[in-house]
Parts: C-alpha cells; structure tokens; sequence
C-alpha cells in the first residue's frame, strides 16, 4: 500500500540559480490510472451540499467533469449533479457506491471549518478502500493519521491522498524573482468568496491569449484541480512565506503566474495565512474578489465586512511593504442574485473604485484578462 503524504521539494538549475519546483504527488496519481487515461471519479459530499461546505466538490465537477462518474449524496440520490450542486449537466447522484458507475477513486468533496472527517462518512470510506477505491482528501483530518483507514489500504492496496500534507521548513529570503515574469494574486474582503475559481479563469483567460500563464493554487481544491501547488493553510506560520516565495520561483519562467489566495486580511481566523501569502508572493497585481450581499464575515456573524474602498486600501497598503504592488480589478460573485443584479453591481463598483469589474462565470474573463495585460505592458513595455 503506498501513502501519500507532502509534496516533493527539489531544487532544479535554472538561468537565475536555483529555484524550487513543486510536485504534488496527487498529480501522480492522476497519470497513473488506467494506463495514462483521466481518472474516474466519485464526489462525496453526503449531508454537505451548500455552495459553502460543497466548494472543492464544486470546483471540482465545474472544471474536471469529464473525470467525474457520480456524486454520493444520500439525501438527493436520483438528482443531477446541475440541481444539487449548479454544476456538473447531467452527472448522477447516488445514495450508495453500488450504484455508481465504475470508478477508481473517492473525493472527499468538501471543506468544513475545522476540515474533519463527518463521523457517518466513515464506513464510507471504508467501502470505498474495500472496492478498490483510491480516497482523496483535503481536510485537515488526514486518511494516513487514522489506523483503521491505513488498514484497510494496506490490505486493499490502494493509496490514500491527504492533499493537504506538507512539511514545509524554509523561510522566505526575498530575492531571485524575474521581473519579467507578472505576478498576479487573488484577494478578497472574506473567506469563501471564488478567490481560487478568479485565479483559474483568468488564467485560461489568458491561455486563450497566447500568454504563458499558469495557476498557482494554495489550497486543497485549487491543487486537485491543477495537480500542484502547496497547502499554504498547512505551512508553520514562520514559513509560510517562504512556502510562497517558493512557489513563484518554480514558476517564473511563465510570462505570467496567477497564485490564488487564502482567507482574507479582515477574517479574526485566517488573516495570518493571508498576509503570510501577500508578502511572500509579493505580487505585482490584485484582483478583488467578494460576495454581493454579503455584509458579515461568514460564520462569524459578529464581525461587519468593511466597504470595499477600505478593503482595497488595507491590502496595496500591506503588499507595498514588500513590492510596488496596486489591486487592477475586481471579480464579482453574484452566484445569488440575478443577471441584470450582477450586471448592475459591476457598473457601481466599477464606478465607485475606478476598476474594471466582472462576474466571471457570467461574463468571461475577459474584461480582468484586458486588466492584466495592461498592467504587463506597463511595467514591461
């Protein structure tokens, strides 16, 4: 039974010295199924389907659907996907294992504050194992901490994937970055709110411009999705810059790297992964993402958001301790509200901040791709 259990950190030789390159070992299982093909997936999310808690399963499904078989979701067995989740057409959901279509491997579809295993999903999980199933995760929970799931894949011979897993011990040293190279990071006024999903449109955004870009993800559902990346929520808060630098450095060969972001400077939980990220990066652009109608930080009701002028002023004042750095745009959620809402929510905030702004699943990239090449040839002309 093999376990997976970091990414792998080596050093490689390059034009401006040595860089770090990040392989996440869940890309491996990825080119491993089935002789080279895509692997075919079940979504778990049994009792979890809320935009909130379903993200990974979500985001998932909305950019690997192809791989995707089934979701398990008891209570909306016989359901599609696109009605339980608002993606993934005509993907089935299922109440049991049994009757979903033959599958190699299980996701654990979603994140949770405090990222544990629900208790009823254990026999689950356990099934899975026995069928053959790989499981995938990316709750704080780790598969390979539990001795009853080593067990049983251990005896089953299948892997057990904690994408979350890392043991990143290097400081930042804020040198070796290649200015031709833009780097371009997501921000937001809240947790939850599509910082990974703007991060990943606007680079195929930008692929579809002929520009060199890659995504950059920080978190578990941004690294199953591109197949690398660092856990950055993971990293020991001494290191988490240095975890980032990293990051850029691997990557800086493209003409442009969009990293996605992590929480939010004004959330009291994770605002230190949030800085910890900014100043590693230390990014040349921002794009501003929030939630419309949101006006308190989700879950913790106590705490007002503040009003997006404040929001923006707040981080360039943070990333300019580092690097020249200025927020280019902003990406509107308006997943709840209404086309003609959204498309009057982009004109005020367009207004009020001076930015062009979008809704990228209704819109396009496009309008924060223009936004991205404008600040590329301005500081490479």
């Amino acid at each position: 039974m093999a376990t997976i259990r970091k990414p792998i950190v080596q050093e490689l030789a390059s034009p401006q010295g040595f860089v770090y390159h990040f392989q996440c070992l869940f890309s491996g299982l990825q080119r491993e199924r089935n002789n080279g093909m895509a692997r075919r997936m079940i979504v778990l999310t049994d009792g979890y389907s809320d935009s909130h808690t379903a993200k990974t399963a979500i985001c998932v499904i909305r950019y690997k659907a192809e791989e995707v078989v089934a979701v398990l979701d008891v209570d909306a067995a016989g359901r599609t996907s696109q009605d339980l989740l608002g993606v993934g057409a005509d993907i089935p959901v299922v109440a049991t294992l049994a009757e979903a279509p033959p599958a190699d491997t299980l996701l654990v579809g979603i994140a949770p504050p405090g990222g544990k295993i629900p208790p009823h999903w254990r026999p689950i999980v356990l099934e899975a194992i026995e069928k053959g199933l790989s499981v995938v995760s990316g709750l704080h929970d780790f598969l390979n901490d539990d001795p009853q799931f080593v067990e049983a894949a251990r005896q089953h011979n299948v892997k057990l994937v904690d994408v979350r897993a890392t043991d990143e011990r290097d400081v930042a040293t804020c040198g070796l970055m290649r200015g031709e190279c833009l780097r371009i990071h997501t921000i937001a006024n809240d947790c939850s709110v599509g910082k990974m999903v703007a991060a990943y449109e606007i680079t195929r955004g930008l692929n579809g411009r002929d520009v060199d870009a890659k995504f950059v993800a920080t978190g578990q559902t941004g690294i199953m999705i591109e197949g690398d990346g660092c856990p950055v929520d993971r990293v020991i808060s001494d290191f988490v810059s240095g975890a980032a630098e990293k990051l850029v450095l691997a990557n800086q060969h493209h003409e442009v790297v969009v990293v996605e972001g992590q929480g939010s400077l004004f959330h009291p939980r994770y605002s230190c992964v949030t800085l910890g990220l900014l100043h590693g990066l230390m990014p040349d652009g921002l794009i501003l993402c929030y939630e419309m109608g949101r006006e308190v930080i989700f879950g913790m009701e106590d705490f007002p958001i503040p009003e997006l002028g404040k929001v923006r002023e707040f981080y360039e004042a943070a990333a300019n301790i580092m690097h020249p750095c200025r927020v280019i745009g902003v990406a509107v959620n308006g997943s709840k509200f209404s086309a003609a809402e959204v498309a009057d929510e982009c004109r005020r905030v367009g207004n009020e901040l001076g930015l062009p702004a979008c809704d990228l699943i209704r819109h396009g990239p496009d309008t924060l791709v223009d936004a991205v090449l404008d600040l590329r040839r301005q500081q490479n002309p």
